[in-house]
């Protein structure tokens, strides 16, 4: 053992076993340890023996109980020598005066090398490590015992350097500190010596190398904020400068202000920051077993000037559990757990410049069972304190790429509407599908599955496709911009609706069963819209026209080896597609244009225009003038070319050296 205490088991029942530690010698004459008996005790000279029963197992643990400090002048009771305890014990289990196991331990043990008395005038002077190594032996890391592999290391004695003599550390790690480096011109020992090496090598000596200073690191600049945390000042006079765009809401505890957001890779992460005038709204899956509570809404936020403010928070119930609640099991009533829990919560952040001057927070609460999938949602919005209502003005009064569609119905008293595609979720049927927006810019396609029966009525089941189609659409009108308004008929444009049916030609059904022709199973919307002006130099996207078409299918009753009376799926699906037109008609070509395709770079190989497209203002790879300047080098070397490759050149040059 190398340390105060040693730890060892008894196997068996130890019930009338006398445990005892005996302090064992070496005989001088046999060199054997001499026999040991029964007779002994827990305590042995500096030395107890503790006995933990168990069942069938009794932990046995030796301890020192002297002092392994090193002497100090006219001490006491402390280590003489850093090689403190060097003997040998013995642990005996006997039974009826019978030995029935016994322990054998050899000890060394050194002082402890941290020093706990009072520091003497007399320190030992650390020199400085940019101009003086620290230490000629860097590998000497354990004070008062000898390092493996350390040859430097004054503690390891002749004996002990003999184990590990080929396996020594180098370089500076193992005390060469001070080698001589490469650039020195007594260094002609490397293997590959360039011929310039005489003129530039460096004539030194080895107390001036690059290898001092080599552990130095110099001084550290601490970080100014640490890591997920922004301190606050708290000293009066230095206030808090505000929120920038994007920089992360605090609470009065210093810590980010978090709700549930969309990471990266699709996941809800449940710890994110919520960002500065950045809005956001997302939906989180999630079940019973899995549900965690979010930050607690009595916790306040700092509004940016150092002051703290409360949420003003409202709780409502959830009416509608169809909404939230995308897939259930079935269990029996008796077995079902529930649970109340958060369905939804809604944050209108009220900011002026750069503080935040109230927070209105809806939560909507409702009951979650077992085996059901919650589909909770979490949106936050910032509206300015200069707003009348939520339909805020925005500064830049176009659409945004990724923000949802505006859109209006014309025909009813509110005149909100909703311009939808599909979400599957759990099997995929339409009746279990939630309706999500529509988002400019972002061509996309979703559908669901329909459960048709065989003996399907074809014109119940058109109508009800047609139906479950435009149940995505309850709108008249799509704005123009994402700041039109209602009350300006002016700033939207009617959305142009193309029937699913020819009323021309009448679709038959024919005498087959399980087959309908002429199901318009696929909604297409097209959206075209053009870069009309721009906004501090931010293009600004206006839609110019909307169009809503179906494209139909001959649906047939899928059935395996016979055909029974069972339900066969439909799909139907909803597109969209965004169609970007140029805001001004393209320049006509002219006749010569037309006619001579020559030097048409679209429509050849060889690219005679761009055969100076470098010097060009359309060239962006370098700066003009970099180009200018070697397009120059280049013509003044061809010039040279042509000019020493003429015959007078030669004739006039050996006529100079006659």
């Amino acid at each position: 053992m190398s340390g105060s205490r040693v730890n060892s088991f008894f196997l068996g029942n130890s019930s009338g076993v006398n445990f005892s530690v005996i302090l064992s010698s070496i005989d001088e004459d046999t060199g054997k340890l001499q026999l040991a008996n029964c007779n002994g005790s827990k305590r042995a000279h500096d030395w107890s023996l503790d006995v933990r029963p168990g069942v069938n197992t009794s932990e046995v643990t030796v301890s020192l109980t002297r002092n392994l400090q090193l002497c100090l002048p006219n001490a006491t009771d402390c280590c003489t020598e850093p090689l403190c305890v060097v003997e040998t014990l013995q642990v005996l289990a006997c039974g009826d005066s019978v030995v029935l196991a016994h322990l054998l331990i050899q000890a060394e043990i050194y002082a402890n090398s941290s020093f706990t008395g009072n520091v003497s005038a007399n320190a030992t002077v650390i020199p400085n490590q940019v101009f003086q190594p620290l230490g000629s032996c860097p590998c000497d890391l354990t004070a008062g015992a000898c390092d493996v592999r350390c040859c430097c290391d004054p503690e390891c004695t002749p004996d002990l350097k003999q184990l590990f003599t080929g396996s020594c550390f180098t370089g500076v790690f193992g005390g060469d500190v001070n080698p001589p480096f490469d650039q020195l011109c007594s260094s002609q020992w490397m293997e590959y010596t360039p011929d310039w090496f005489p003129f530039l090598c460096v004539q030194s000596s080895l107390n001036n190398t690059p290898f001092l200073g080599y552990f130095y690191h110099g001084f550290t600049s601490t970080p100014r904020f640490l890591p997920f945390k922004i301190p606050l000042p708290t000293s009066p006079g230095k206030l808090f400068t505000g929120y920038g765009k994007g920089d992360p809401i605090m609470t009065e505890e210093n810590d980010y202000f978090i709700i549930p957001q969309q990471s990266v890779a699709g996941q809800c992460a449940g710890n994110a920051p919520v960002a500065y005038l950045q809005n956001f709204d997302v939906k989180c899956p999630t079940s019973l077993e899995s549900y965690k509570e979010g930050l607690p809404h009595d916790v306040r936020i700092n509004s940016g000037t150092g002051d703290f403010i409360q949420q003003n928070v409202i709780y409502r119930t959830v009416s509608d559990m169809g909404r939230f609640i995308t897939e259930s099991g079935s269990l029996p009533t008796s077995e079902v757990l529930c649970q109340n829990v958060t369905f939804a919560e809604h944050y209108m952040f009220i900011w002026e410049n750069k503080n935040i001057e109230r927070i209105n927070v809806t939560v909507f609460v409702g009951s979650l069972c077992d085996r059901e999938i919650l589909t909770q949602r979490f949106t936050v919005k910032f509206l300015n304190v200069k707003s009348t209502n939520a339909a805020e003005l925005l500064e830049n009064p176009g659409y945004q790429a990724g923000k949802p569609v505006r859109v209006a119905n014309m025909n009813v008293s509110d005149t909100s509407g909703s311009l939808n595609i599909w979400q599957p979720a759990g099997r995929g049927l339409c009746t279990s599908a939630t309706p999500t927006p529509v988002l400019f810019g972002l061509d996309s396609l979703s559908g669901c599955i329909l459960e048709v029966g065989m003996n399907e009525d074809c014109s119940l089941l058109r109508g009800s496709v047609t139906e479950t189609l435009n149940s995505l659409i309850q709108a008249t009108h799509v704005g123009k911009r994402h700041n039109s308004n209602y009350s300006d008929l002016n700033d939207w444009v009617e959305i142009i609706r193309l029937d699913p049916f020819n009323s021309d030609t009448s679709v038959s059904a024919g005498n087959l069963k399980g087959i309908c022709p002429g199901i318009p199973a696929n909604l297409n919307i097209r959206i075209m819209f053009a870069d009309v002006a721009a906004v501090q130099g931010i293009p600004q996207q206006e839609i110019l026209a909307v169009q809503i078409s179906y494209s139909t299918v001959i649906w047939q009753f899928q059935c395996g080896l016979i055909c029974e009376n069972n339900t066969s799926f439909l799909p139907i699906t909803a597109s969209v597609q965004f169609i970007q037109v140029p805001a001004q008609p393209p320049v006509p070509l002219t006749r010569f244009q037309i006619n001579y395709t020559e030097f048409d770079c679209n429509r050849n190989d060889v690219c005679w225009p761009q055969l100076f497209y470098p010097l060009t203002a359309f060239y962006t790879g370098e700066p003009y003038s970099q180009c200018l300047a070697k397009g120059l080098s280049l013509a003044f070397l061809a010039l040279l070319a042509v000019i020493l490759s003429n015959p007078w050149f030669s004739k006039i040059w050996d006529s100079c050296l006659v």
